[in-house]
């Protein structure tokens, strides 16, 4: 029969627009001032501390806040009424918890439970709209320049010892050079030719009787600098990724610094954690020949240091790495067959072989594993910032049982939390020099209000211009197309919504506005075709048959190379244009079921299985 529907149509579109519908729910909810507690490196979070957090602020008058321990990511949200509550807290909290937690200022959805149970989050705001996180950090470039004065070294006295010659002393010198120093002058000229090939590395000069000094030229700081920026701004951006925010910006400033600014980002003190986060990992041998006497007396041989665990105790480790974390590709959290926490690390093919070889050399000997970060000290600089202190820490030690690769695990790990946060660092790379960030902010929406209020009501516009046309020239069948019309921009909003990290900016908006027109324009064809097959002769039946199978395909040819046009869009874009072109994908892939089959159900119950003379169209 002509314009009828099986049930299994009509049920399937209505579980499509519930669907969309619940998912659009959380977006009418406002957001509460917030606070973001998380846990550093060794610092677990539990409900012990999510009760000493409740009884400080209960102890300074704040008592109206509400507290959420998330325990999968070590860290505690705590809502506010008001910011005023939000900002004393802040400072409260700042006081009693001390360094061995991140605090950050956030503002966290006021979702009902109930949909939050679901997963239903509201749409996420992009900085001219919501504002975001902001980010300005700095590189460490004495950092950058002494590892390089390492590197020098380590090839100098390379070229030097392949050759046979004996050194008797080397010691860091200013400008991040290396002096060594000979037995005689002959034995130094003999070292001097061995380097020689080295010259685009440093220049060697011969000084004194029995001396040379190697200089790094400035053509070489400079690319140790600019290698080092690069390579950092290529691992904050794999960092960004791992939080999921969508459109975000990660770009140079200067020399020395990078700019982050992260879009509708929610967990603030995760973003401050992750990406100004400096560790890494170096697999050193020990040195069995020195003992604990040896230690007690200070008695360390030259290419030994000694290095501590978290119990205190010291381990002689060789100064030259084994490997170090430039060579993880990946890195998961997981359990031991003890049930202990551990992270299993995978290689690249450089550091596979290099392992490969270590291992095979050094069977039955001790490893250890040296976790390194850089955290803000209490020193500052002549500009007032705190400076960078370097600490190590010796996580694991084992003995080298068999021949391995680039697969491997490490273990001593505190708990479940530090395994996750050490795979998610080691995971997204390591830094090839310490950052800092010297200006976090929170930042409000460009123009602000002003820009999502012009936003709504150039949908607004749009969305009642098209009503009223439709009403006016349609009549009854507009009158359906509205219903469609409505139903979309709702399905919309949802769909953005149920896209993780989708991020809405004002050119979605324009992207939205602009599939409202293209909602209505399919409509138009269609009604315009009935109307056509109308005055052709035929029945009422026939006609509205008719008019949606003959404009089927030209809505969706039209449609087809609109979606085209956007994914190129989204593809060779960047930022506000990808925006636009999420948007115009979802609002033409909605238009197609609302302007389509929606309005065909809802014709099809009014009018299919009649016998109708006359259609109000």
């Amino acid at each position: 029969m002509l314009n009828k529907y099986p049930l299994w149509k009509y049920i399937l579109l209505i579980v499509a627009i519930i669907i969309g519908g619940i998912y659009a729910l959380p977006n009418i909810y406002g957001e509460d001032p917030a606070i973001q507690i998380q846990g550093t490196r060794g610092a677990n979070i539990d409900l012990a501390t999510n009760d000493r957090i409740r009884n400080v602020l209960v102890a300074n008058n704040i008592t109206n806040a509400v507290s959420d321990w998330n325990r999968e990511q070590n860290s505690i949200l705590i809502r506010f009424n008001n910011q005023n509550e939000q900002l004393a807290a802040k400072d409260i909290l700042l006081n009693e918890l001390g360094k061995d937690y991140i605090i950050a200022l956030n503002l966290a959805p006021a979702t009902p439970f109930w949909l939050r149970a679901i997963n239903a989050e509201p749409m996420k705001l992009g900085l001219d709209l919501r504002g975001g996180v902001h980010f300005l950090m700095e590189i460490d470039t004495d950092t950058v320049l002494l590892k390089l004065q390492d590197q020098i070294s380590d090839s100098a006295k390379d070229a030097i010892v392949a050759k046979k010659i004996e050194i008797q002393k080397i010691e860091k010198i200013d400008g991040f050079g290396i002096k060594m120093q000979f037995e005689t002058e002959t034995v130094r000229n003999e070292a001097l030719a061995s380097v020689s090939n080295l010259a685009q590395q440093f220049t060697a000069t011969a000084v004194g009787n029995n001396e040379i000094t190697f200089i790094p030229s400035a053509a070489r700081i400079a690319e140790a600098k600019e290698n080092a920026l690069v390579q950092n701004l290529t691992i904050l951006r794999n960092r960004v990724n791992q939080l999921g925010v969508a459109e975000p910006i990660v770009q140079r400033q200067g020399t020395d610094r990078i700019v982050v600014d992260l879009p509708g980002i929610q967990d603030t003190a995760r973003a401050k954690e992750i990406l100004g986060a400096t560790a890494t990992l170096e697999f050193r041998l020990i040195n069995q020949n020195v003992s604990s006497v040896n230690i007690a007396k200070g008695r360390i041989p030259a290419d030994t240091e000694i290095k501590y665990d978290r119990n205190g105790n010291p381990v002689a480790l060789f100064k030259r790495a084994a490997l170090t974390g430039d060579h993880i590709n990946d890195a998961k959290s997981s359990v031991d067959e003890k049930g202990l926490p551990t992270v299993s690390i995978t290689l690249d093919s450089a550091g596979g072989t290099i392992m490969q070889k270590v291992s095979q050399q050094n069977l039955n000997k001790p490893m250890a594993t040296l976790f390194v970060e850089y955290k803000e000290g209490t020193e500052v600089d002549e500009r007032g910032r705190p400076i960078l202190e370097k600490h190590e820490e010796v996580i694991n030690t084992a003995n080298i049982a068999g021949v391995f690769g680039s697969q491997f695990q490490i273990s001593g790990l505190d708990n479940p939390a530090e395994a996750r946060q050490l795979a998610i660092l080691l995971r997204a790379g390591a830094l090839i020099a310490p950052i800092q960030i010297i200006e976090e902010s929170t930042v409000g929406p460009t123009l602000g209000a002003q820009n999502i209020a012009q936003g709504f009501k150039a949908s607004l516009w749009g969305f009642i211009s098209s009503v009223i046309f439709m009403l006016v020239y349609y009549r009854a069948f507009g009158f359906i197309a509205s219903i469609a019309l409505t139903i979309n921009l709702v399905m919309i909003v949802g769909v953005m919504s149920m896209i993780p990290g989708a991020t809405l900016t004002m050119p979605g908006i324009a992207g939205i506005v602009l599939t409202v027109a293209i909602a209505v324009d399919a409509n138009v064809l269609i009604y315009e075709r009935i109307k056509e097959e109308l005055k052709n002769g035929r029945s009422v039946q026939q006609a509205i048959h008719e008019g949606y199978k003959g404009a089927f395909s030209t809505i969706l040819d039209a449609n087809l190379t609109t979606i085209i046009t956007a994914i190129i869009l989204y593809a060779v874009g960047t930022g506000s244009i990808k925006g636009f072109a999420i948007t115009t994908t979802i609002g033409v892939a909605t238009s197609m079921i609302t302007a389509i089959a929606g309005t065909r159900a809802i014709v099809n119950l009014r009018y299919g299985g009649k016998r109708i003379d006359k259609l109000s169209i």
